[in-house]
């Protein structure tokens, strides 16, 4: 196995959860009464932290309506919402297949916060497969490359022996950066020709390509 560690993105990567952070940035956008959100921008902004996510939607939003909307964001996403979110095709099996390796290593970076990323570990039962972690709100967010650097120095991996997995531009960026190898799928939420300019070393159109180049 080439790499020591693989750290996945979460959300549009090994979770198909798009649509459900879609609706339930728009319900909150409007509760918060700052106006509707388009699916397209919505989709631009996921893999951000929560506080950069609406930064970006919502420029120049006050702080109170801008905690107001982060409330109730989480409120349609944890229990308001129904859009049903599960794992890709293939990604439960092929995760812990790669777990059972002895010589490897898998982390999450995401832009969830770490209730969220506790919560959708505890539901799923996923979190036995990683061996770290890191959220938006425990470090810097994407694409910011902090969260790469904790993961390399609490798993005591080179970052030649690491590689990032992700579906935004955000999260090939921050592994770009550092000069760390980066993998695109391109059946999230950032369109293929943003992910080929951060030249991606390999380029899945399934998680099941994906899963597959993985184990190669």
């Amino acid at each position: 196995m080439r790499y020591r560690l693989m750290i996945f993105d979460w959300d549009g990567t090994l979770m198909d959860s798009a649509s459900r952070i879609v609706s339930s940035m728009q319900a909150a956008a409007l509760e918060a009464e700052w106006g509707s959100l388009s699916d397209e921008a919505v989709r631009d902004i996921i893999g951000l932290g929560l506080p950069e996510a609406i930064a970006a939607l919502c420029p120049g939003i006050d702080p109170a309506r801008a905690a107001r909307l982060r409330d109730r964001y989480a409120f349609h996403f944890v229990e308001g919402d129904t859009t049903p979110m599960q794992f890709f095709p293939g990604v439960e099996k092929g995760l812990a297949s790669l777990h059972a390796l002895t010589d490897q290593r898998l982390a999450v970076a995401t832009g969830k916060s770490r209730r969220g990323l506790d919560r959708v570990f505890r539901e799923s039962g996923s979190g036995r497969w990683f061996h770290a972690s890191r959220t938006a709100d425990e470090t810097l967010s994407k694409p910011h490359p902090r969260m790469l650097e904790e993961l390399l120095a609490e798993l005591e991996v080179r970052v030649e022996e690491a590689v990032m997995i992700g579906d935004t531009e955000y999260d090939l960026e921050m592994a770009r950066a550092l000069g760390m190898d980066r993998v695109a799928v391109t059946y999230g939420v950032h369109a293929p020709s943003r992910l080929a300019a951060c030249r991606p070393i390999f380029t899945a159109g399934s998680s099941t390509a994906l899963f597959d180049w993985l184990h190669d």
